[in-house]
């Protein structure tokens, strides 16, 4: 195998190159998470794997509890199936806490103000009640708890991670938080070694072939964790050493096909198919000359174009009154067919918006 087939298998396994799913939620369970801290391009992450899909279906799938975002890992927001987001939240959640110690005592936050703050907060949404961000700034000040600077943005998180609140519906434009248990009506509890199987069985189907680097890169896990849970499951995958490095991957893997033609895709920032893997070498042939390893982390976590699972160039959206440009940074020129897959690519993103979305002219 060589970074040609990698790029074939993760585009399959991936969803992008074809899906067997039929509903958000079988993508978000396939993947196990969807990096969102960008609302609109944690949904387009989900739509560009389920072809026929608009915004609205996703977002239908949060608004039906189907699907959560909160912070499970790395201290960063995702899509999560709702019925997983407890034992995902009590296996990764746990470490980023102790990590963000310090910063914590450099804000002057403590057990007491956490605590404290845990009171306000789950009294002012008890009972099914939705507030924004702003709202629970005022419930922390008007209880007494000083919600200036990043203060109120890690009483938040904390509070997240922990379990005690969560995203809700959208408010306008504005999220919502809500109480995790009233949100959540059912949610699986695992012991640890469960979920560390779980996870590792998940990750590794969907993103292989991968490292374990790799895994322990997406799962924010210590390396003896995640090295735990690759070893509970490494019976039910696949072994491949390429370049020195061992790759993990499902043996219902199938990369893939070559029919001569091509598959492009507009990635959104921070998709899954770039941020899910620490090594990112494979999909970055065609940089321009003088990259450096800081213009691979931007570009890799941008909104980047792919054809055949290679970065060929950066994208951006300009919203003109009810239609959609899209203005591209390509790193080399493309021939016909190419340029045809990129003109697909944006037409499934228009139908996905269900607004015109061209090329400039």
């Amino acid at each position: 195998m060589n970074s040609i087939e990698i790029i074939r298998y993760r585009l399959h396994n991936q969803q992008i190159a074809g899906t067997k799913f039929r509903n958000p939620l079988e993508i978000v369970e396939s993947l196990g998470a969807v990096q969102s801290q960008d609302y609109s391009g944690g949904l387009w992450g989900i739509g560009l794997r389920l072809p026929g899909s608009t915004l609205v279906d996703i977002e239908k799938a949060l608004i039906e509890r189907k699907i959560l975002r909160t912070w499970p890992m790395r201290g960063t927001l995702h899509l999560v199936p709702a019925q997983d987001a407890r034992w995902m939240l009590e296996l990764l959640t746990p470490r980023v806490i102790r990590q963000s110690a310090r910063r914590y005592m450099e804000l002057g936050l403590n057990d007491d103000i956490f605590e404290r703050s845990e009171e306000l907060i789950s009294h002012a949404l008890e009972g099914g009640r939705q507030l924004t961000r702003e709202a629970l700034y005022d419930v922390l000040a008007k209880g007494g708890i000083n919600p200036e600077g990043q203060r109120s943005y890690h009483i938040l998180g904390y509070l997240a991670q922990k379990g005690v609140i969560c995203l809700g519906a959208r408010e306008g434009k504005q999220q919502t938080f809500v109480l995790f248990d009233e949100w959540v009506a059912e949610s699986r509890r695992l012991e640890r070694d469960a979920a560390l199987a779980e996870l590792a069985r998940r990750y590794f189907t969907s993103h292989g072939p991968a490292t374990l680097q790799d895994f322990v890169w997406w799962t924010g896990l210590a390396a003896a964790e995640a090295k735990a849970g690759l070893e509970m499951v490494k019976a039910d995958l696949l072994q491949e050493e390429i370049d020195g490095k061992n790759y993990w991957f499902s043996p219902l893997s199938v990369p893939a096909r070559e029919d001569g033609s091509h598959i492009a895709c507009l990635l959104p920032d921070y998709d899954e198919y770039m941020v899910g893997y620490k090594d990112r070498s494979a999909m970055f042939p065609a940089l321009p000359e003088k990259s450096d390893s800081q213009a691979y982390g931007r570009i890799a976590l941008n909104h980047t174009i792919i054809i055949d699972g290679v970065i060929i160039g950066c994208w951006r959206r300009e919203r003109k009154n009810d239609r959609v440009v899209i203005r591209t940074k390509l790193f080399r020129s493309l021939d016909d067919a190419e340029k045809d897959a990129l003109s697909m690519a944006v037409y499934r993103y228009g139908t996905f918006l269900e607004m015109p979305v061209s090329l400039p002219s």
